[in-house]
């Protein structure tokens, strides 16, 4: 542990969050599996041990390289995305066949770049990583989505994916400062105003006009929940989903997985940010269903 007390804050907030990611992530993931729906509808822990995914592991990457840098160095979190890829975690096909190439030797640029004709991808990836950055930075909201912006050009280059990151980012930023205490429509409000002009950022209007809504099921109708993958299908409902429940992680994690879609994903996002606020974190019995962080990362118990 940092003996500078503004780095060990830092650091205490985003592992806060990054815990919180894990879990919903994990617990998300239980819910493809067929045999647990039924436990999905009635809001049932499924039994065993909640295997995390690549949003975890690509998470754990991001924490391990603030704490190296104190920043986002993006040649150190290529390197680490592609040193501790494992394939078995969930990645698309295409992220894993970019990662191989990089643990290759091959530049993350000419590669990030040239996804999807050269569009850079759009999807969730760089918005499902990205929150306990954002409580790394509580202190400086514009900062959080400035080195969300960097984080997100390794690996999603399409505008959509860099507004998910930085909106995802936004709001664990100001979730985790404890002298804000937004409500749900500020909370919103502040993180349009932190996104560029996008999709992303229409959809955050969409949900901050939604939060009366009761039923995720016709929130998710609206904003979508992930099933097409792309960032603006995700991150608005995850981010109305923390910003419904704040302090309350179980009800803001079982409101997300309930409408389906990319569970693990809205799930991870969802955690991330409601666990960046103390007030936020996931129950004990949760965190001890959850496999443990990898060795390698900041704050594992390996």
């Amino acid at each position: 542990m940092t003996a500078d007390p503004v780095l060990a804050r830092r650091l205490a907030r985003a592992l806060a969050s990054l815990r919180g990611l894990a879990v919903g992530d994990a617990l998300g993931s239980q819910f493809f599996l067929p045999a647990n729906h039924p436990a999905r509808e009635r809001r049932e822990l499924p039994p065993g041990v909640w295997r995390w995914t690549d949003d975890t592991e690509m998470a754990c990457s991001v924490l391990a390289v603030l704490v190296e840098h104190g920043r986002v160095d993006q040649d150190a979190l290529a390197r680490s995305f592609a040193g501790h890829h494992d394939p078995d975690r969930g990645y698309g096909a295409g992220v894993s066949r970019m990662l191989r190439s990089v643990r290759d030797g091959v530049d993350w640029r000419e590669l990030a770049s040239a996804l999807f004709g050269g569009q850079g991808s759009w999807g969730n990836g760089a918005a499902m990583r990205i929150a306990p950055l954002g409580a790394w930075y509580a202190d400086d909201p514009e900062q959080a989505t400035h080195q969300a912006e960097i984080s997100a050009y390794t690996t999603h280059q399409h505008r959509e994916a860099v507004a998910g990151a930085m909106a995802v980012a936004a709001a664990a930023a100001l979730t985790a400062d404890p002298e804000r205490r937004l409500g749900p429509e500020e909370l919103l409000d502040a993180v349009v105003e932190l996104v560029p002009r996008s999709a992303v950022q229409a959809g955050l209007r969409r949900a901050r006009g939604m939060l009366d809504y009761g039923d995720a099921a016709t929130v998710a109708a609206v904003l979508g929940c992930g099933r097409r993958t792309s960032a603006h299908d995700t991150v608005p409902f995850a981010l109305w989903a923390a910003a419904r429940n704040p302090g309350d992680y179980p009800e803001a994690v079982w409101t997300t997985a309930r409408a389906g879609g990319d569970v693990d994903t809205t799930c991870a996002i969802a955690g991330g940010v409601v666990a960046a606020a103390e007030a936020g974190a996931p129950p004990a019995e949760w965190l001890e269903r959850t496999e443990p962080l990898p060795e390698w990362a900041p704050g594992s118990a390996g």
